[in-house]
């Protein structure tokens, strides 16, 4: 019942709405900006630095995750970054996001890579949850900083 597959440009559309749907689930959708030609442009143009896996239950896709290369200068190797997981509610606990962590993992070992790295809203108790049962460990001695396009300088 679960597949999961490398999405394509035809899937843009499906992207776009799993981003929407997260932003909503995390109460977060006045900031998305992105369009379908956006989408479009920063997965599958010329040199994409960011990629997508979508999880089926059967024929429908029902959640994706979105991911990129980061390096670790420690390790001396490329790592992935998981940017966004979702699972549509309805398809929940039925081993999707389970599903798409794996697959990351798998694409991890067989490029060789050191980590696979998250962050989660500190709100979210079930996927905090739920990534604890999976042997992820926080990294609580960091502290996340960032510096937006209206502050670059």
């Amino acid at each position: 019942m679960i597949n999961i597959q490398k999405a394509t440009i035809v899937d843009a559309p499906v992207i776009l709405e799993f981003i929407k749907k997260l932003a909503i689930y995390e109460k977060l959708e006045h900031q998305v900006s992105a369009d379908l030609e956006s989408i479009k442009n920063s997965f599958f143009g010329t040199n994409p630095r960011v990629f997508c896996l979508l999880a089926y239950w059967d024929s429908v896709p029902v959640g994706f995750a979105v991911y990129f290369y980061n390096y670790s200068t420690f390790l001396a190797k490329h790592g992935l970054y998981l940017e966004d997981l979702f699972v549509d509610p309805d398809y929940r606990s039925k081993g999707l996001g389970k599903a798409l962590l794996r697959a990351l993992v798998q694409i991890a070992k067989d490029e060789n890579l050191g980590r696979v790295e998250w962050s989660v809203l500190d709100w979210n108790t079930p996927a905090i949850d739920f990534y604890k049962s999976l042997r992820a460990r926080a990294m609580d001695e960091w502290t996340v900083y960032r510096i937006t396009e209206e502050d670059f300088f």
